[in-house]
């Protein structure tokens, strides 16, 4: 799952290496918190919050087929 949105996050970013995804299992809940470099959060917010939400999307269908729930959360980094 980490992969996945790593993948997809790595291709909507300007600085891809500065991409790190965190994944923290329980036992039916999986969390992704994902951190960019600050220029390119509005990028993976997208406008209105699109691109988080179909970002969500995509992973939510593909923890339903592993029978899992998955959060996704965007990390805002201290400036």
């Amino acid at each position: 799952m980490r992969e996945l949105v790593e993948y997809i996050v790595k291709h909507v970013v300007d600085f891809p290496d500065e991409v790190k995804v965190q994944e923290i299992k329980a036992e039916k809940i999986i969390l992704l918190e994902i951190s960019v470099a600050k220029a390119d959060m509005g990028k993976v917010i997208g406008k209105g919050g699109r691109v988080a939400n179909a970002l969500r999307t995509i992973v939510g269908a593909a923890a339903a087929k592993l029978k899992k729930r998955v959060m996704v959360e965007i990390l805002e980094e201290e400036a």
